[in-house]
């Protein structure tokens, strides 16, 4: 008698070879199996639901263009959440290099007008309001760069094991260990500042 997990690894193969053959069923199957995780991994990732949509639209098409390279050695929602993460990195360096500065004045028709650039950072009290609330922590995720955010949101809000990680991100598992605890200390940081 084949365990419940064994059941669960035999059709997944099954799956993938069906879908690699062709078979759109099997492939929606597949998908559909790690789709909500994928999205919160994006959506964490990119910080807003709109980004996080089309980096995981984007991620289904490369997931189905390149099934047939999946090698089947790591599993497949692994695969998956590895191409998530790299499609979120591609659309972040783009996102950087489209970003401008507007200048302090503009120009309409000869005439010279400053900007009035509203001050968005928030009060004292504000700041307080927001270390009691986990949108706090949130906000300070945001703060600590690409590679500590990733390693953070892979481990901690997804709860993906280091071993995961390390496939993931294409690294030792204990390389993934020190950058977890390297990005903890840097989070713990930017969180005391305020």
């Amino acid at each position: 008698m084949q365990s419940k997990n064994g059941n669960a690894e035999k059709n997944e193969k099954e799956l993938i070879r069906k879908a690699k053959g062709g078979d759109e069923g099997s492939f929606e199957a597949l998908i559909s199996s790690c789709k909500g995780k994928a999205y919160n991994v994006a959506l964490r990732y990119m910080a807003n639901e709109e980004d996080a949509l089309d980096a995981l639209q984007e991620s289904f098409i490369k997931i189905f263009r390149h099934l047939d390279k999946f090698n089947e050695q790591s599993r497949f929602d692994t695969w998956v959440y590895k191409i998530v993460v790299n499609s979120c990195n591609d659309m972040l360096r783009k996102s950087k290099k489209n970003q401008y500065a507007d200048s302090v004045y503009r120009y309409d028709g000869g005439d010279e007008a400053a900007i009035e650039i509203v001050d968005k950072s928030p009060g004292p009290p504000e700041l307080l309001e927001r270390k009691e609330e986990s949108a706090y922590i949130l906000n300070c995720l945001e703060r600590v760069g690409v590679e500590h955010k990733e390693i953070l949101v892979l481990r901690d809000i997804q709860g993906f094991a280091y071993d995961e990680i390390s496939e993931i991100l294409d690294c030792p598992v204990g390389t993934v260990k020190s950058k977890i605890s390297r990005a903890r200390q840097k989070l713990k940081e930017i969180y005391l500042q305020n």
